[in-house]
């Protein structure tokens, strides 16, 4: 009887333990699915991100166009900025720039930076780390070759990229520019709607996306630079607007002082 109570005293400890260990596994499975969510989430915001916009106490703003294809407006769009002495970025194609260098020139001669939206407008995600910098820099040479500049920022094709792409953007020492404020010109939006879609939307630090050939972005144009003028915006080239030394991306795009 003794030895019988001893097997039965062993069973239910050995019971007990194979309960313990069947708990201990089912609270770390338990914790893994509650918090694989977060681990996803951070691993996300690691990503290599462009820059969408800049953490700015002032209430400074830039506009930028890019150009590929028409180049029915440039003056136009010259003369008003001119009007409002508003200085713009001009993101443009390499093959743009073999077919408008007048532009080009008159652009720069305006005081607006001319700075690289790649050489054929390529989907840079789908191009080797060597393909992206040839592109960038065929692109480069002929805009220096017209304005004696040579870009330093970079507006991906069809604001597209990975984090392929980004790196070798910035393995040749030039920043990728998206924006935050998005006009949607291209989609020739009445004059009134682009400006209630970018005065609504614009705020300290904001990066404004316009398209030069657009519809009615010359219509619009005036109505937006006194809007914002009138809220207190100094507007900048996009080169004064980012930040120089050291910084950070969060997972917006913004950038921010480190």
């Amino acid at each position: 009887m003794l030895k019988r109570g001893k097997e039965v005293k062993i069973f239910f400890i050995e019971r007990k333990w194979w309960t313990a260990c069947a708990c201990l596994c089912l609270a770390a499975i338990m914790f893994y699915i509650v918090n694989a969510p977060a681990v996803v989430g951070a691993s996300a915001t690691t990503r290599q991100l462009p820059i969408y916009c800049v953490q700015r106490d002032q209430k400074l703003v830039s506009i930028s166009f890019d150009a590929a294809w028409g180049n029915e407006d440039t003056q136009q769009l010259i003369d008003i900025l001119g009007q409002y002495n508003i200085p713009a970025t001009f993101f443009v194609v390499g093959d743009w720039v073999d077919k408008y260098p007048e532009s080009v020139k008159a652009l720069a001669d305006a005081g607006h930076e001319i700075m690289n939206h790649s050489n054929t407008h390529a989907h840079y995600p789908q191009l080797s780390a060597s393909e992206i910098t040839a592109d960038l820099n065929a692109c480069n040479d002929k805009i220096e070759g017209v304005t004696g500049v040579r870009p330093t920022l970079v507006r991906l094709p069809y604001g597209d990229y990975d984090d392929h792409s980004i790196n070798a953007v910035r393995s040749i020492g030039m920043e990728p520019i998206q924006w935050d404020v998005d006009s949607l010109d291209w989609k020739d939006l009445s004059a009134g709607e682009i400006t209630q879609r970018v005065t609504g939307k614009v705020q300290p630090g904001s990066i404004v996306l316009f398209h030069n050939a657009a519809l009615h972005t010359p219509e619009a144009l005036p109505g937006i630079i006194q809007a914002l003028l009138q809220d207190g915006y100094t507007f900048i080239p996009i080169s004064q607007m980012i930040l120089a030394g050291d910084y950070t991306i969060d997972h917006t795009g913004r950038q921010c002082p480190a």
